[in-house]
């Protein structure tokens, strides 16, 4: 099996909920979560390599990443560019 050496540079959201830690990217639509910043920081790492392992394995991709917005630059990937990431108040009227 060859390897394909590959870095990348992923926005990444690390949230707290509760007592648990959340770590999801928008570019790969991927989240994991672990008890403490470091373990989610590790597992998100794990996550990354398992998701673009199953995608060369199964020869998709290409296809997958395009779907995901990521452009091809000559030979390596770009994921799309996370413009903000902000709060915002929304107001609305629901009716029941």
């Amino acid at each position: 099996m060859k390897n394909f050496p590959l870095q990348i540079n992923l926005p990444v959201s690390i949230l707290r909920e509760g007592k648990r830690f959340v770590a999801y990217t928008t570019a790969l639509d991927l989240s994991t979560s672990g008890a403490n910043y470091k373990e989610v920081t590790a597992r998100f790492h794990e996550a990354v390599e398992i998701f673009f392992q199953e995608i060369l394995h199964k020869g998709t991709l290409e296809e997958v990443l395009r779907n995901l917005g990521w452009e091809k630059i000559r030979t390596g990937w770009m994921p799309p560019v996370v413009i903000a990431h902000e709060s915002q108040s929304i107001r609305m009227s629901l009716k029941k």
